[in-house]
């Protein structure tokens, strides 16, 4: 049954059970920031909102109360109108479904699934689901971004050490060895080499690394772009195996999300293509589908690409034969998920001690370059 205004109880009693309010939410709202650019209805909020949306209904609280307590607890203006939008189509008539298609700050795997759940009088284990998708996703960027800003913050350093030695320090220490006149150590030579390169080269390379920029922005849509990324991510080492393992983790989840709500297996995978936004699950989705509808099976059709490996296509096939394949889902899912938060541990474990020895090297090389000379100067006397 859906939701809608005209089969809500007139009662308007506001149950608070459950929300969060005003007062934590902003204590702790630094914590659950995710990088967005441009988007103003972030994962983070979408996760909170469908938490807090599930909680109230669950509560037995009308639908436009629920909505009205949401809100009132929105701390930026621009959260407020899509709530009150959201809600003010449901006024008119409109289903949750159809109110947050209308919003237009929602994929369709999301007002789709609701439009499940409506019709399954599963609303609020869909509002639920939908809530913990988004912390999962929201967790394995965190885990992610977490294992590479120590890394990331010592490359940084890094290379503003080198710029700054090659740039300033090294100019001066080669203007005095030339009133010596004197026969360089080799390692010397190749530093002032660098320094004299950096600075003759150093426009050109800013404006080609500005080009390199603009070019990815520009193009970072269209097909060609995404797929030859995706082959390139993918083959990186340490970091591509757990991007890997992110998006099988993505997929088996929203699949689970939507065969535990009883949809037809040809419905969920159109469905999954749209919000899994990986160019080679999205193109192996396209083709699946229409071998779906032939006949075939799930796990012979996943193992004809490579993106998916033979263990999801081993237990795909076992859920298949058992009539059980939203358990082997989330199986799956949990499996990926724990795999993707032990290597990201490892990654912050491994790299921290070879970064540190990276930077201690560096500039020692550049440091021990522009002091042999004088220790030899010194050796002469």
């Amino acid at each position: 049954m859906a939701l809608q205004v005209n089969k809500i109880a007139t009662s308007k009693k506001k149950n608070t059970s459950g929300v969060v309010k005003k007062e934590e939410t902003e204590s702790v709202s630094w914590l659950n920031k995710d990088i967005s650019f441009g988007a103003s209805f972030s994962n983070t909020k979408k996760h909170l909102f469908y938490e807090e949306l599930s909680v109230l209904l669950g509560a037995g609280m009308d639908i436009q109360s629920s909505f009205e307590l949401i809100e009132e607890e929105q701390l930026k203006e621009k959260d407020r109108q899509i709530i009150h939008s959201i809600k003010q189509a449901i006024v008119a008539g409109k289903s949750l479904s159809e109110a947050l298609k209308v919003a237009g700050h929602f994929s369709p795997y999301e007002y789709y699934s609701v439009q499940i759940g409506e019709e399954t009088g599963k609303t609020v284990q869909v509002l639920a689901d939908l809530s913990v998708y988004f912390q999962r996703l929201l967790k394995q960027r965190r885990q992610l971004v977490s294992a590479l800003t120590y890394p990331s913050i010592v490359m940084c350093t890094a290379g503003g050490s080198i710029f700054f030695m090659l740039n300033y320090m090294v100019p001066m220490f080669s203007e005095i060895f030339k009133r010596f006149k004197g026969d360089l150590p080799a390692i010397t030579k190749a530093i002032i080499y660098l320094s004299d390169l950096m600075k003759s080269y150093f426009l050109l390379v800013l404006i080609g690394m500005i080009g390199v920029t603009v070019f990815f922005y520009m193009n970072n849509k269209t097909d060609w772009f995404r797929k030859y990324y995706s082959i390139v991510l993918l083959k990186i080492p340490i970091i591509g195996p757990i991007f890997h393992k992110i998006y099988l983790a993505r997929f088996c989840n929203s699949l689970y999300l939507l065969m535990a709500s009883k949809v037809s297996m040809v419905r969920a995978i159109s469905l999954v293509k749209q919000m899994i936004d990986f160019y080679p699950i999205e193109k192996a989705m396209e083709e699946i589908e229409s071998k779906l509808i032939n006949g075939a099976s799930l796990h012979s059709c996943l193992a004809n690409y490579p993106i998916f490996d033979k263990k999801m296509v081993y237990l795909i096939k076992v859920g298949e034969e058992v009539n059980k394949v939203d358990r082997f889902l989330d199986q799956l899912n949990k499996q990926y998920s724990d795999e993707v938060e032990y290597k990201s541990a490892m990654i912050g474990s491994l790299i921290e001690p070879v970064m540190i020895v990276f930077l201690g090297l560096v500039v020692g090389v550049v440091l021990i370059a522009m002091y042999l000379p004088l220790f030899q100067l010194g050796n002469s006397f």
